[in-house]
């Protein structure tokens, strides 16, 4: 006879199981979005992933995350300055959307709650895969947020800023958006805030043919604070996606990446910066499905790391049967600035076509001293020194975007990690 012992829950996962009964009866959503509710719990009572779980391997979130803060109904978040002068500003404030919309023209928002409790969001909650622990945890607990939906042939002559802040407790918010066949759009996710707190954050975009959508993502939680995030996308005929990822923050973050081809000519750019210190773990994981012919994709990920930082990037590209004249690469690139600091990367290629052009890399150093030296002999401090040389690794991928605006904003947050942490 076979006996089978469940594991002792951690006292986070009975947290979060407890929280979800005394919070059931405030979530809104129709009878097929509660059963989605009831899925994602039974989820995470089955336990949170461990090393088992190959693609959480390098993130043990059971053993990681420690506890988990209450809802602290009291916290008031404040919107901020946009990142680019002249945003139109989507705030969400602990986990609640603004009763009053913008209005902009080819746009139309709305209140995530709105769409819970219609169940016209249910098809989005579904996971993604078995080991779906962002979503389940998104799902089971997220209350608000917005649904964007960019009309055909628009273009948005202003970035469009979705703020998702928080000031401690738990905030679980969703962000989904539709753009439209021929539509052009520059949107800034921006998660931070200054408290204790659990933050799951789930991004939704689908492109329709011939969409252009640049998204920044800027997390820069405070270092008490857990960020779980997941971005999805679906890229349509001919369509354009072009993701800019900045990490800056956050005591344990795993920012996930799942892209999908749908459409032929379709073309998806990943450029990332992660910026490590102090003792914190941050996990950047895509995964990237070519489905149909004639579709490109690059990802270059560049890595800061100091203090006793931890990092992780894995990267998988999935080239399907059909998926011929797929051309994909990936690049992840490491600079260690400590003895104590670590980075783990995990690329991986899993080609079914057998006419493509694939292929991935990945680099670890550190500062050239020589180059160190240099500077350091023509009256420039140790310091600023080493900065010039970081923002060089860096500055790259950063002025890729070609927009001096964004350049320029997304500089000055550089400047300002590397003042506090360089």
């Amino acid at each position: 006879m076979n006996i089978h012992t469940t594991p002792q829950r951690t006292p986070a996962e009975t947290a979060l199981i407890d929280a979800f009964s005394d919070r059931l009866s405030l979530l809104p959503g129709d009878g097929t979005v509660m059963l989605k509710r009831d899925d994602a719990i039974e989820a995470i009572k089955s336990g949170l992933p461990t090393r088992r779980i190959e693609s959480w391997h390098y993130t043990d979130l059971r053993r990681l995350l420690n506890a988990v803060p209450d809802f602290d109904p009291a916290a008031a978040a404040k919107a901020i300055a946009p990142i680019v002068e002249g945003s139109v500003i989507l705030p969400v404030l602990n986990g609640v959307s603004s009763a009053k919309v913008p209005v902009i023209d080819g746009v139309i928002v709305q209140r995530l709650s709105e769409k819970l409790t219609d169940g016209s969001i249910a098809p989005g909650l579904d996971p993604y895969g078995t080991d779906d622990a962002i979503g389940a945890l998104n799902t089971a607990f997220v209350a608000d947020g917005y649904f964007v939906e960019i009309a055909g042939g628009a273009e948005l002559d202003k970035p469009l800023e979705l703020q998702n802040l928080q000031a401690g407790g738990q905030t679980h918010v969703r962000l989904a958006m539709r753009v439209g066949a021929g539509a052009k759009a520059v949107i800034v996710e921006r998660q931070t805030g200054d408290g204790a707190a659990l933050v799951s954050s789930v991004s939704q975009i689908l492109l329709d043919e011939g969409a252009d959508v640049t998204w920044l993502i800027v997390q820069e939680q405070p270092d008490t604070a857990t960020h779980l995030a997941q971005f999805k996308a679906h890229l349509g005929k001919n369509s354009k996606l072009t993701l800019f990822v900045m990490n800056a923050g956050g005591k344990l973050v795993r920012q996930e990446i799942v892209v999908k081809t749908t459409g032929e000519g379709a073309d998806f750019t990943l450029r990332g910066i992660n910026l490590l210190a102090g003792d914190t773990h941050t996990d950047v994981t895509m995964v990237l499905d070519h489905a149909v012919p004639h579709t490109a994709s690059t990802e270059v990920i560049r890595n800061v790391v100091t203090g006793r930082a931890r990092g992780v990037f894995q990267g998988r590209i999935n080239v399907h049967q059909y998926a011929q004249k797929t051309n994909a690469k990936m690049a992840c690139n490491t600079l260690l600035l400590s003895d104590d600091g670590e980075f783990s990367t995990k690329p991986e290629l899993e080609i079914f076509a057998d006419d493509v052009i694939c292929g991935h890399g990945a680099t670890v150093t550190e500062i050239d001293h020589s180059h160190l030296f240099y500077l350091m002999a023509r009256g420039i401090d140790e310091k600023s020194a080493r900065g010039l040389l970081v923002k060089a690794f860096v500055a790259e991928v950063i002025e890729e975007l070609d927009d001096e605006a964004i350049v320029e904003a997304l500089e000055t947050r550089l400047d300002g990690w590397f003042a506090t942490h360089g």
